[in-house]
């Protein structure tokens, strides 16, 4: 899978709340009680645009989760900071269509994919990613054991956050 930009602009937007209209349906749940909250919400921001943007992470064409980043500073870090929150997955993940263990491989390649990003496009040194529930953090902690072959100094989970200092690539 692969995390992508969401935009109103290109029509991914659109496209996702049509597949995902599509998928609730099949499932026979009433898509417009799913979207009521993060749809409502970000809607808006996608028409007016702003600092933050949505990335979605993609196989092929096909969107199973997406959520908000932006680089930002913040005092308690010094540099830039990679913040993705407002996690929303596919109804089929939501409404037990998948698997748990569908649903944690899921926000593992998330959080790889926001990590990515934080390493190239939206270059930052430390990345905050909210989790839906401080339940998910189990899908994450094994990476809180940070080696020498680690892409971590430092990786802690707080409740549903999940912080992560990146280790600096070597200059040769």
């Amino acid at each position: 899978m692969r995390l992508m930009p969401i935009s109103d602009a290109d029509r991914s937007w659109a496209s996702l709340k049509s597949q995902w209209r599509k998928a609730a349906e099949a499932i026979e749940e009433d898509f417009s009680t799913f979207a009521l909250g993060p749809f409502a919400a970000l809607d808006q921001q996608m028409q007016q645009g702003g600092k933050a943007g949505l990335y979605g992470l993609y196989d092929g064409t096909v969107p199973h989760a997406f959520c908000q980043v932006n680089k930002l500073l913040m005092a308690k870090f010094e540099g830039p900071v990679l913040r993705a929150r407002f996690m929303t997955v596919s109804p089929l993940y939501d409404f037990g269509g998948k698997d748990l263990a569908g649903y944690g491989q899921l926000l593992i390649e998330l959080f790889s994919g926001i990590v990515w990003l934080s390493r190239n496009t939206m270059s930052a040194s430390h990345v905050l990613f909210h989790l839906r529930s401080p339940a998910d953090a189990q899908f994450l902690a094994p990476l809180q054991s940070v080696g020498p072959d680690s892409p971590f100094v430092r990786f802690a989970i707080k409740g549903a956050w999940v912080e992560c200092d990146l280790r600096l690539p070597e200059v040769e």
